[in-house]
């Protein structure tokens, strides 16, 4: 007979090992690549020791004269806070005791129930690697035929999905004007979203910006945070260490093999960073695969862990992902990225280990994945993001 108890107990033995594993190294390439560590985790914080430039003991002299003055290494501390990642599911007391009998039945409603789980999760942490940690989804737009005002339009909808529940935010004083939103239908053409519920006026004027529910501020310190030129990173002034900064380069124009090898060496030449992976747009590799159509060059692929498939470029897998702004490429050296973390993922659990937990005043029971982490990146100056990138001429 199916109970609350072997429920819990299939979420822990069966289940926890399967999700923990898809969620690690099927989120996409880049992720799957990245180490996975509790070093450097103290407390609640991650606190890691560096070092910049070379040691400075090294010198040439004469068969008689002094030494080299020895020199030791250049540290930096580098510093951020776990972040706090969680996924819910949720099942109703009705649904286990239709499926007590059935074991079948019951295996049923945990696969689509982990599955929902997974897809949420899988499209949310993908997305946080390309952000910069305050959570910004899209912008809205003037929209003069939201005539029932339930319709929100936006700037792009490349992080939305429907069944999203998000917050909207005033952009000049970033003060919360509606929270709570359910996307029930999005217009990929449009860019116009229908949520639950009638908007007020503050909410779907110009210049609001949108965010994952209670997500503000608190998402993983993706690349959009590594890659600027100025301001704090890791509790670092970017001014005064210059190799924290990536290499940048904008308004690059029709794509080459030239551009992509121009920055290649150049992270070579000022970090020795061997690039490992490229992470571009969709629009960029199509306009890859046309320029090498249009040189008559050949196009390899390779397989790549995860069951990710790439093409090869001088044997540095390139791969397209939906959270790379268009005409955008990244260059990147995964082994200066960690993610650290207090431990892999976990159920939550209260009192006597139970981790489905009846939901105040529902008929529910919830069960909560969670995992405190941060994303961080020990050598800045040995990655590279080109941008503006159009078609070949």
């Amino acid at each position: 007979m199916v109970t609350i108890s072997s429920a819990e107990k299939a979420l822990k033995d069966l289940y926890l090992g399967v999700v923990s594993d898809q969620l690690n190294m099927n989120i996409n390439p880049f992720y799957a690549k990245i180490k996975k560590t509790t070093s450097d985790v103290w407390g609640k914080n991650i606190v890691k020791v560096v070092s910049c430039g070379l040691n400075g003991g090294i010198g040439a002299g004469t068969e008689t004269g002094n030494l080299p003055t020895p020199v030791g290494n250049t540290y930096a501390q580098l510093r951020l806070s776990l972040k706090n990642l969680y996924g819910t599911i949720e099942i109703s007391d009705k649904a286990i005791r239709a499926s007590e009998n059935s074991a079948g039945a019951f295996v049923n409603l945990l696969n689509a129930e982990m599955e929902g789980l997974l897809k949420a999760s899988k499209f949310n942490f993908g997305r946080m690697l390309f952000g910069d940690g305050k959570g910004k989804l899209a912008t809205t737009a003037t929209y003069s035929g939201n005539t029932d005002r339930s319709y929100i339009k936006v700037d792009s909808v490349r992080n939305l999905m429907e069944g999203m529940v998000i917050d909207v935010y005033n952009t000049s004083n970033n003060t919360l004007v509606a929270s709570g939103l359910r996307i029930i239908l999005i217009d990929r053409n449009t860019k116009i979203l229908k949520v639950t519920g009638t908007l007020p006026e503050s909410v779907i004027s110009s210049g609001n910006y949108l965010t994952l529910q209670s997500s503000k501020d608190l998402e993983l310190t993706g690349l959009g945070a590594i890659f600027q030129s100025t301001g704090i990173i890791y509790g670092v002034d970017r001014g005064e260490n210059k190799w924290l900064v990536p290499y940048l380069r904008t308004s690059a124009g029709s794509i080459s093999s030239g551009m992509i090898q121009t920055a290649i060496d150049s992270i070579d030449e000022r970090a020795g960073s061997q690039a490992d992976i490229i992470i571009s747009s969709y629009d960029v590799r199509r306009f890859y695969l046309d320029y090498l159509s249009l040189t008559r060059s050949n196009i390899d692929y390779m397989n790549l862990d995860g069951g990710f498939k790439a093409i090869s470029y001088s044997g540095i897998p390139m791969v397209a992902d939906r959270f790379v702004e268009d005409g955008t490429m990244y260059i990147l050296n995964s082994d200066d990225f960690k993610l650290h973390q207090l431990c892999d993922w976990r159920w939550l659990e209260g009192e006597n280990g139970k981790i489905l937990m009846q939901k105040a005043g529902s008929p529910t029971y919830t069960a909560t994945l969670v995992k405190y982490a941060d994303l961080m990146c020990d050598k800045p100056i040995g990655q590279a993001k080109i941008s503006g990138i159009t078609a070949a001429a």
